[in-house]
């Protein structure tokens, strides 16, 4: 059965407009793995004069010889996949004599970083492409496509590289977010949606392998509990696919997986050179499996309260999960291990969650109240208090959020608890405080609960309108 697209209808509105326009367009499309931009590419050139090179670890002159061939299927040119495969050059320049004038050609070069690594040359043999004979023509859709984001930025987005200034458009592909994520299993109910969530996150591959058909738990079992299982290597084929150094990103997602932790702290902890450790954690950050975190007030953070997370939801569960257990899981059935050393974990696990799907959830809830201000979601800790959730507002209003996936026995006792941490909160600016209490469940608060008070459940926060 044809597996369904979902979703990227921006994305695929921009290419079309690219496509019929009267100008040539240059679009950059970047954006970590297993995002979906192959899948974005294939699905907008379907019925289109599109030539799709996927780049690989592989000598030039092979690469030139599967370009060529690519070529000559897509332009019903048989000469061309007979030319010898000299050079990049020489190939575009066939290419180029043999394409129609009278309709747009889209190229694309996909994973063009494994290109450029054999072939240092190939953005300038690109620039004078576009630059005398592409973009005067108006007919060329040329996209240039990569996983590794620093790359891109770099070598395709960066000044004084051979095509800066030359994109018309660019498309930086992001995960899905947990409502555009849910349209996967949409028999699923609004709770294992969000359970699905916290465990794939939004990356279309790990959606997709979680079958509709099997519960969470089923497809946990089936994905993660044996060594033959789809996901049960896939944080370790990412790693060594991305790094050489691969054991010392290996020790600083362990102790991230952890909790958050400082750069001193990873430092002690990895025994890495706390001078040398910036390099390593760009490195996870460039690829969004890292991220940096901060208490959000309206000062700037000090380099002492920046902290690290691991940011990336399949990557964290791998870490908290599979990873501890692999000798474990070898030995027992699927059922066994997650009886015995994932389901105990499960409930604290899927409550940290909630609390990022509830920041993410900001930008939703300020949309369908009206608020216009820009505003920065995040987080507040000190000592003495954590606080889930602050919608820091330009419009002089903050929002402080408590968030509780697990049962509300007394929405008493939560609401003493919020109030506490508000007391907490540095208000630097004297800003209107908004509170809001987020529950997995919905809550009917009490008649004498503070009247400004906003409560939301999942419900609230999926079903937005």
């Amino acid at each position: 059965m044809m597996k369904k697209f979902i979703g990227r209808n921006n994305e695929l509105g921009l290419l079309e407009d690219a496509y019929s326009s009267n100008r040539s367009e240059f679009i950059p499309i970047y954006g970590r793995r297993r995002v979906g931009k192959s899948e974005l590419i294939l699905q907008f050139i379907k019925n289109k004069t599109g030539i799709y090179y996927l780049g690989k670890q592989a000598q030039e002159k092979l690469q030139v010889s599967e370009f060529l061939r690519e070529s000559s299927e897509v332009l019903q040119e048989p000469l061309l996949s007979k030319i010898p495969p000299e050079d990049w050059k020489s190939a575009l320049e066939a290419v180029d004599e043999k394409r129609s004038k009278e309709e747009k050609l889209i190229v694309v070069f996909d994973e063009f970083q494994w290109m450029v690594e054999e072939s240092p040359s190939l953005p300038s043999i690109l620039q004078e492409f576009w630059d005398r004979r592409w973009k005067k023509s108006g007919n060329i859709l040329l996209i240039i496509c990569g996983s590794y984001i620093g790359f891109m930025e770099r070598e395709i987005l960066g000044k004084k590289k051979p095509l800066s200034g030359r994109r018309t458009y660019q498309i930086f592909l992001k995960p899905f977010g947990y409502r555009d994520a849910k349209k996967f299993h949409p028999n699923y109910s609004l709770t294992d949606q969000a359970k699905t969530y916290f465990i794939c996150g939004g990356l279309p591959l790990y959606l997709e392998n979680f079958l509709p058909g099997k519960s969470v738990e089923q497809n946990i079992c089936l994905n993660f509990l044996n060594e033959f299982a789809p996901l049960y290597r896939e944080v370790d084929f990412l790693l060594r696919e991305e790094f050489r150094e691969v054991e010392k990103y290996y020790a600083i997602l362990l102790v991230l997986s952890a909790g958050s932790a400082t750069n001193k702290e990873i430092a002690q902890k990895t025994g890495i050179d706390a001078r040398k450790l910036h390099y390593y954690l760009k490195q996870l950050m460039e690829l969004g499996y890292v991220a940096r975190k901060y208490p959000l007030t309206s000062k700037i953070p000090s380099a002492r309260e920046v902290k690290y997370i691991l940011a990336d939801p399949l990557i964290s569960f791998w870490f908290h999960f599979i990873y501890p257990n692999m000798s474990y899981i070898s030995r027992v059935s699927p059922s066994k291990a997650f009886a015995d050393r994932i389901r105990p974990g499960l409930p604290a696990y899927f409550g940290a969650c909630f609390e990022r799907l509830c920041r993410e959830s900001l930008s939703f809830l300020y949309q369908k109240e009206g608020v216009e201000a820009g505003f920065e979601a995040g987080e507040y800790w000190n000592k003495d208090t954590q606080i889930d959730v602050v919608g820091l507002r330009d419009d002089n209003w903050t929002d402080i959020g408590e968030c509780k996936w697990g049962v509300i026995r007394s929405t008493k006792a939560v609401i003493r608890e919020l109030e506490s941490k508000i007391d907490n909160y540095p208000n630097y600016r004297n800003a209107t405080i908004g509170p809001r209490i987020f529950t997995r469940q919905k809550i009917n608060s009490t008649s004498s609960a503070p009247k400004d008070i906003k409560w939301h459940c999942l419900e609230d926060l999926y079903l937005l309108k």
